[in-house]
């Protein structure tokens, strides 16, 4: 995937490496929750390898899964913004190997060079209006009385 949302294309090399001496290696089995809508947001991570589902519980009924993650691509955002709590849950839909970064010391590095945080707030902007952009098409397609509007 080539896109402003995926790390390599979203921040410029001295930012990039800036950010990930903050990563460390981390693996999930198929099956793991990476993380529960509403719990507290205090960490994140970019996919090295397989898939992560974005879920909405769904009283009553199994979590709706909203979205599919994959290499390069950020898995949460809620820890960019107060409060700092998950308005989605995660979970490995295959084995995935991702970078896990600690929220907090990226929001201070972000506070410490105005420079390195703007590109973090445009990357993480870019990747939120992306996914709110594809979230309007599928509930386009699944309840518009056209589909999503592509036809006249």
């Amino acid at each position: 995937m080539t896109s402003t949302k995926t790390l390599t294309a979203a921040l410029e090399a001295g930012h990039r490496e800036r950010l990930m001496r903050n990563a460390h290696e981390v693996s999930f089995e198929a099956g793991t929750r990476l993380f529960e809508e509403g719990r507290r947001a205090d960490r994140f991570w970019v996919v090295r390898t397989g898939t992560v589902t974005l879920d909405l519980h769904v009283p009553g009924r199994r979590a709706a899964v909203v979205d599919t993650l994959g290499h390069g691509e950020l898995v949460g955002w809620s820890w960019h913004f107060s409060p700092y709590r998950w308005h989605l849950g995660a979970e490995a839909m295959s084995p995935v190997r991702a970078w896990e970064f600690d929220a907090q010391a990226v929001r201070d590095l972000c506070a410490q060079d105005a420079e390195f945080g703007r590109a973090v707030a445009a990357w993480v902007g870019d990747v939120v209006a992306h996914r709110l952009h594809a979230a309007r098409i599928r509930l386009l397609d699944l309840f518009a009385p056209y589909g999503s509007g592509n036809r006249l």
